[in-house]
């Protein structure tokens, strides 16, 4: 099996890494980079659950072929902000208690990230749309758009962009 090199830029700092031809960028990310916010839900792109930025956009990484990501420049949870100081969209999630067992969290929490940063006063309606591919098994979905709605007024607050080029 033939290994392939790329250099990627993952929450802002460069990697070079070879992998193989089916490893996936979820792959990538938790295995070899350890990074462990995004996970494995369906493995087919559906729940959102691995859900993180690649070159801004929200992009499912189970579905992802780690070789095509040369260049590209990836964010997970862990680029957001740090456990000392969250980013004011993971503190809204923290103030809310969006989350019951956590795993869907680092899909909602980039999701929402991508949103807010192409459309910083998203109504009720597109919070709605953009979270819709993002499950949750636990039924927090009430506690989520809240936090979304409280991010939205951390950003205002307290502006810190979303560095969406890693």
């Amino acid at each position: 099996m033939q290994e392939t090199r790329i250099q990627i830029t993952v929450n802002g700092k460069g990697q070079l890494l070879a992998v193989p031809p089916q490893a996936s960028l979820l792959h990538v990310l938790r295995n070899d980079l350890q990074l462990n916010s995004p996970k494995y839900g369906c493995g087919l792109g559906e729940c959102g659950a691995c859900t993180v930025l690649v070159d801004g956009m929200a992009a499912r990484a189970c579905v992802i072929p780690a070789q095509g990501m040369t260049g590209r420049h990836i964010t997970t949870l862990e680029g957001l902000g740090t456990l000392a100081a969250p980013h004011p969209i993971q503190q809204a999630f923290i103030d809310e208690q969006a989350a019951q067992c956590g795993y869907c969290t680092s899909g909602m929490v980039m999701m929402t990230a991508s949103l807010l940063a192409h459309t910083p006063q998203p109504s009720e309606a597109q919070i709605r749309s953009e979270l819709s591919g993002n499950l949750c098994r636990c039924g927090t979905h009430v506690e989520i758009i809240k936090a979304v709605h409280r991010a939205v007024v951390l950003m205002g607050e307290s502006p810190q962009p979303i560095d969406l080029a890693g």
